[in-house]
């Protein structure tokens, strides 16, 4: 992150949006640092996107403050919106339209044309991988190029400050690293990213993250710092083929040594005391004992533990 600045790109305070009586995001305060990549994770319905469509002049405030380079976004949204790139979850691409005439058609919608427009989609094309597919119709495209598009038409006037909303939903594994490697690349370049997203292992590529729960902001640090201030003691993880793990879960959670017992697809990871001496062998004594089979491993914690530690504290 070049934090050769004082003044951060973003600069929110205690931002709220309502709907009526429902309220979206509530009382919101962050900054973010030129070049950073800032992470806003929480579940669908969190308040990530009510965010970031603010901060890109699409929705105004009810009340609080949102500064993008300065501008605050209520009182010039025109101005906020050329000044950043913006990829919405929703694929706005004509499908219809070979990947050139998509980019030829969103740059002429920033005024540019000729050949610096040209010169601008082959660097993009090439930034992205797509040189090959560059005449191929954009419905023809599998979801990771498409994606792929979609981020160059959002960097075609070579803006500062890159707003993507969900950017990965929907796409496999493979194209999510991808995409992420061309947001890395974009952010030692000096690009400030501003991504939202409600998968946890993409928040790791994150410098800092903000965590949203039901419109509020519940915990704001890097990676490292949240799983320390979050998730300080040992976490086991409990795998066994019983097709019903509630009886082990609910086994360990009477050791009064478990501090808590979490689900995690067909695991359960299991907090212990840190004064614990040896807490794998005598947890897998404890299950031996009450006749269950299962294989355990110390683990060190991810951000989806800190993530539902963080909602159960707030």
């Amino acid at each position: 992150m070049n934090t050769g600045t004082k003044t951060p790109v973003i600069e929110v305070r205690d931002l709220t949006k309502a709907f009526g009586h429902f309220v979206a995001v509530d009382r919101v305060t962050f900054e973010v640092e030129r070049g950073e990549i800032f992470g806003y994770l929480g579940a669908n319905g969190a308040g990530k996107s009510t965010t970031i469509r603010i901060l890109s002049g699409l929705l105004m405030p009810t009340s609080g403050q949102a500064r993008v380079h300065g501008i605050d976004v209520a009182d010039d949204p025109e101005r906020v919106k050329r000044s950043i790139g913006y990829m919405s979850q929703r694929f706005s691409l004509y499908p219809d339209l070979s990947v050139t005439d998509n980019l030829e058609f969103f740059g002429g919608a920033f005024g540019m044309s000729g050949r610096p427009l040209s010169k601008r989609i082959d660097t993009l094309l090439e930034q992205v991988d797509l040189i090959h597919a560059r005449t191929t119709r954009t419905r023809d495209l599998p979801g990771g190029m498409r994606q792929r598009l979609a981020l160059a038409s959002a960097l075609l006037h070579s803006p500062p400050l890159l707003f993507l909303d969900e950017p990965t939903s929907g796409v496999d594994p493979s194209a999510r690293r991808n995409f992420w490697r061309l947001i890395r690349e974009l952010s030692h370049q000096g690009t400030t990213i501003f991504v939202t997203t409600h998968y946890m292992d993409e928040a790791e590529y994150c410098e800092r993250i903000g965590l949203m729960s039901d419109g509020r902001l519940v915990a704001l640090d890097t990676p490292a710092n949240l799983k320390r201030t979050f998730i300080p003691e040992p976490i086991v993880r409990v795998e066994s083929q019983a097709t019903d793990l509630d009886p082990i879960l609910q086994t360990l959670r009477a050791d009064p040594s478990v501090v808590n017992v979490q689900t995690f697809g067909p695991a359960l990871h299991v907090r212990i005391e840190k004064r614990e001496p040896e807490p794998t062998e005598r947890l897998r004594q404890r299950l031996k004992d009450a006749g269950f089979k299962a294989h355990l491993q110390p683990i060190e914690p991810t951000l989806e533990d800190v993530f539902l530690e963080a909602v159960t504290r707030k």
